[in-house]
């Protein structure tokens, strides 16, 4: 398993060293021989990392032609396009059936080749928006940790680096290796839920958006309510068919949607502040039953509301 690490001056030291970490932990752990992955640049020498140590001995592009893995583990955070000598490597790799992964900003410079018009791809949520205004071809996850398509793989930001290369050594030499990784690295072999539950909670301009605003602020403070459709019209004055039309174009979602969001996000807030029971958030929330409250927070984050606090729970003071 001969891998090849890319670096550009201004990367940062962990996502560099996420993969390095945790491939190179395969062979000194005595797993399986050749997984010593190399560190590569566009033009052979060293960089320097965003804080402030430098890289040396480093191979040159000619490390990808001999890759069975190719990794582009960040990216400037500027997101430039990869340029076409750096695009047309990764589509070679692909071609010859390397495997390419974009860890974290990685994602852009792979979807920038081509490799993966046509199919899913994930990358920071952060940058999520950014990666589909830019190449349409593909169909942006904003939730995953990390999208596996056998041939190229992408992962969401930082930590989820780990995830995705633990998730390459399971696929290569099992579960068993994987999990020998990670108990030396004190980490979990497979992490619950998706990048879905670290997405910041959009806040609410003050008088919400236009003619609308004093309707979205008077959802938002009635959340424990129905809050129909018609509810909300009503509110606003208009008929049914011109308020869905309105807020469609001011939110970009329809309004039991939105309901939705903002029913999980004001859950989220209760579960990371506050001690209260499950059932006492999921009325408070507006939701009918707690049943109905977990199977809409799980379907959005990927982890019940329980774990959801012990991850997130702010410390007592």
């Amino acid at each position: 398993m001969r891998i090849a690490v890319y670096a550009f001056d201004g990367i940062t030291m962990f996502h560099l060293a996420a993969p390095l970490l945790v491939f190179g932990e395969v062979g000194r752990q005595g797993l399986a021989e050749g997984w010593d992955p190399v560190v590569w640049t566009r033009d052979g020498r060293g960089i320097r990392t965003v804080e402030g140590p430098r890289v040396e001995n480093v191979k040159g592009p000619a490390a990808v032609d001999e890759a069975d893995l190719v990794v582009l583990p960040s990216w400037p955070t500027d997101l430039p396009a990869a340029d076409a000598a750096l695009a047309g490597r990764i589509r070679a790799a692909q071609a010859r059936g390397s495997r390419v992964a974009g860890l974290c900003l990685g994602a852009f410079p792979v979807v920038d080749s081509g490799v993966l018009d046509g199919r899913e791809v994930v990358t920071h949520w952060g940058a999520a928006e950014e990666l589909a205004r830019r190449r349409p071809q593909v169909r942006v996850d904003p939730a995953a940790l990390y999208l596996d398509h056998g041939d190229v793989l992408t992962s969401a930001g930082t930590a989820s680096a780990i995830d995705a290369c633990l998730h390459i050594v399971r696929s290569q030499l099992g579960s068993a290796a994987a999990a020998t990784v990670a108990r030396n690295l004190v980490v979990a072999p497979h992490r619950e839920g998706d990048q879905a539950q670290y997405v910041d909670r959009p806040m609410p301009l003050p008088g919400g958006v236009g003619h609308l605003g004093p309707t979205i602020d008077w959802a938002l403070a009635h959340l424990d309510r129905q809050l129909t459709v018609d509810d909300l019209a009503h509110h606003a004055r208009m008929s049914r068919r011109h308020f869905t039309r309105r807020f469609a174009e001011v939110t970009g979602t329809t309004p039991a949607r939105w309901v939705m969001g903002r029913r999980l996000d004001e859950a989220r807030r209760l579960l990371e502040t506050t001690t209260w029971p499950v059932a006492r958030i999921a009325t408070a929330c507006g939701f009918t039953s707690v049943v109905t409250f977990r199977q809409n927070f799980v379907a959005t984050y990927a982890t019940t509301p329980t774990s959801y606090r012990q991850r997130f729970s702010l410390p007592s003071t």
